[in-house]
């Protein structure tokens, strides 16, 4: 049988915790920054936690390799 390999763009961009859940950092904290309010990018910061759904699509495509 062939090895599933990891999904590198799904790597580089969730991790998942020791329940299963997978992290990921907000989008639109790249840059673009100076037209956000304050409490906007406050609020962007640090990672949140996907839907349930979400994170076994994101496990099966991780192939059991969080970095």
């Amino acid at each position: 049988m062939p090895k599933q390999k990891t999904h590198k763009a799904s790597k580089k961009r969730f991790r998942l915790t020791a329940s299963g859940k997978a992290k990921h950092r907000m989008s639109g904290t790249s840059h673009l920054a100076a037209r956000m309010s304050q409490k906007r990018k406050r609020q962007l910061r640090g990672t949140t936690v996907t839907t349930d759904n979400n994170s076994k699509k994101i496990a099966e495509v991780l192939a059991g390799n969080s970095y």
